[in-house]
């Protein structure tokens, strides 16, 4: 499937986005790969104007500063993009994070 111009500057210039999630009381904060994979989609098509794409993660999010989970976006298009989350910052249940969405396409 050829990709879209518009689909594909629109993904490209997404350089970074922030989220904040609260988790369940445990010893050790963390996010469902599920919870990034949804937080992550919305915040993007938020940014970009654009449908919510599809995102999954591997794994689940550890509430840990300087720890990234590498995920992968699907646009509407079929074009694919990796994107980075990395944790900036862990206060009591609320895990932040940044994204970074790949310059070119995967």
């Amino acid at each position: 499937m050829p990709k879209s111009p518009s689909s594909l500057a629109a993904w490209s210039l997404v350089t970074a986005a922030a989220a904040a999630l609260l988790v369940g009381c445990s010893s050790e904060a963390k996010l469902s790969k599920d919870e990034v994979a949804n937080s992550v989609a919305e915040k993007l098509a938020a940014q970009t104007g654009q449908p919510k794409p599809d995102v999954t993660c591997p794994e689940d999010l550890v509430g840990k500063v300087g720890t990234s989970l590498r995920c992968r976006l699907t646009a509407t298009d079929g074009t694919s993009f990796g994107v980075t989350v990395k944790v900036t910052s862990v206060d009591g249940g609320t895990i932040k994070y940044g994204i970074q969405v790949d310059q070119t396409a995967s």
